[in-house]
């Protein structure tokens, strides 16, 4: 396993000032929380000097320890009833015309927090009916009742991360399930009709082409619309450390191979993720509808 790999040139770019400005401000106020920030995204500034943010539920401290993640690990905080009408209220100020919404993992919640999800689409909903609203959302350990609790409130797109290839969970995600996260995206398409459902993985992890291959064919067979591909980036020394930083052409080559397989829309980059331009997305996939 590789310890360190310098970062090649087109992945050198600078995160730019948190909080600032309109959405800094607004974040503020309402006492709202981002994965931009908790997850280091490197798009961050860019996001938020264009007036969005990627809201991040239910705290900040996460019940699982993925080693590719650097959201915090720590015994979880209280839930904040009124969050959902604050993440409205703040999507209705900064004038977000696609809403990306996000949580840490909740295993102590008896609905892994699904109904906390839910609320904060009818809020949406109830302030602003023109958005559109994606939920990224954890895999609530299987539970098909807390997945239907999300569904009814309909949101416009169910996102649910696989995150790597299955060989890799064991070093990246020990706690969490690569069957079990393709039957959540399954069951998308069984229980609610209309509902877009989205998915993305990281590469650099030590996959192989040919172990992405067959994870983007597994996608297409649960009937995935959009998948995302981005170069996984170490958040810090205690993490799982990058093996390779894919070159730009080979994201390309596999996106193409997605596209080829019948995946309606598929976003491949080293600096793509998962919320990343969400609603550009959105657009040239309700496109080809």
């Amino acid at each position: 396993m590789q310890d360190y790999i310098r970062k090649p040139e087109w992945l050198r770019t600078k995160i730019g000032v948190s909080r600032c400005g309109k959405v800094g401000r607004t974040l503020n106020e309402h006492g709202l929380n981002t994965v931009c920030e908790q997850a280091d995204c490197p798009n961050q500034g860019e996001c938020f000097r264009a007036g969005t943010a990627t809201f991040m539920l239910l705290g900040q401290h996460c019940t699982r320890n993925c080693t590719f993640c650097k959201v915090t690990f720590a015994p979880p905080q209280p839930v904040d009833p009124n969050e959902p009408q604050e993440v409205a209220l703040a999507i209705q100020e900064m004038g977000i015309q696609h809403a990306v919404i996000t949580s840490v993992t909740r295993d102590d919640l008896p609905d892994g927090g699904a109904a906390h999800f839910a609320a904060c689409v009818r809020a949406i909903r109830e302030i602003s009916p023109e958005v559109t609203v994606e939920v990224l959302i954890p895999d609530f350990q299987g539970d098909l009742d807390a997945l239907c609790t999300v569904l009814a409130a309909r949101p416009d797109i169910l996102n649910h991360n696989v995150e790597t290839v299955p060989a890799l969970y064991a070093q990246v995600r020990p706690q969490a399930d690569f069957e079990r996260s393709l039957e959540l995206l399954r069951r998308v398409k069984q229980y609610a009709s209309g509902i877009y459902s989205k998915s993305g993985f990281m590469l650099g992890l030590g996959e192989t082409p040919q172990q992405v291959s067959a994870l983007l064919a597994r996608l297409h067979e649960v009937g995935c619309d959009i998948v995302t591909m981005g170069q996984y980036l170490r958040p810090s020394i205690q993490h799982y450390p990058v093996q390779e930083y894919v070159h730009p052409d080979q994201f390309a080559a596999y996106k193409e191979e997605a596209l080829a397989l019948g995946i309606p829309c598929c976003v491949s980059g080293p600096l793509v993720r998962s919320s990343y331009h969400a609603k550009q997305d959105f657009d040239r996939l309700k496109g080809k509808a």
